[in-house]
């Protein structure tokens, strides 16, 4: 197969990739890496020293992708299918390009950083770093409220690379700082992502890894019959 992605299911960056693969119904072999097994974490080295996932490698074209947003663009260039990640008119591909970067600087980073904070060894935490992020979350949320009214997703009628990247983004944030009562848009657009079959099978993927997920609230899906 031409395709492997280098990934681990509960990561939120990496699912982001994954949701545009089952997007396209594009196949690939899933490789996941587990960085504390030291026979795991070498191989994956060899493929991107800088042992951060996900990873792409393409080896019909002889490409190593690195990044989530790099990965999706290389798919709608090399891989397309249905519609396109990147809109096709200018003013709607830098405004999917900046909500992209929304989410992954305003809302990943700072939900990462809350979640990371709980895997310090005790003593080591980081209170003042972690009230910071979560104000970074709060201050994202109002921005992003506005933004959806009277849209299906997060540039319009069309699923693009901006979904791609709310969809983990805002699931596991959900999680760490709660949407609160001024919040309409927000929680029925993350209910439209989540019902979305291709991040729907990404959550079902994830699901025997929540235990491992370092909060008490853990993530939680609807149950599908």
């Amino acid at each position: 197969m031409s395709l492997k992605l280098y990934f681990h299911p509960l990561a939120s960056f990496c699912h982001k990739a994954l949701i545009a693969l089952y997007e396209g119904r594009i196949a690939f072999e899933p490789v996941i890496v587990d960085l504390a097994d030291e026979r795991s974490s070498t191989a994956f080295k060899v493929v991107w020293p800088m042992a951060k996932m996900p990873v792409l490698r393409d080896e019909a074209r002889g490409h190593t992708v690195a990044e989530s947003t790099i990965i999706i663009e290389y798919l709608d260039t090399y891989y397309p299918g249905g519609t396109p990640f990147l809109p096709l008119t200018e003013d709607r591909a830098w405004q999917t390009r900046l909500w992209d970067r929304v989410y992954d600087h305003y809302v990943q980073e700072p939900m990462q950083k809350i979640v990371t904070d709980r895997l310090r060894p005790s003593g080591s935490s980081d209170p003042f770093g972690v009230e910071r992020a979560a104000a970074q979350l709060r201050e994202a949320y109002a921005m992003i409220e506005p933004a959806l009214e009277s849209r299906t997703w997060m540039v319009g009628d069309d699923f693009t690379l901006a979904d791609c990247a709310a969809a983990p983004a805002l699931f596991y944030a959900n999680t760490v700082v709660p949407f609160g009562p001024a919040h309409r848009n927000l929680p029925a657009y993350l209910d439209r992502l989540m019902a979305r079959p291709s991040f729907a099978r990404v959550l079902d993927e994830a699901q025997p890894y929540f235990s491992l997920f370092p909060m008490e609230k853990k993530p939680q899906i609807a149950r599908r019959s």
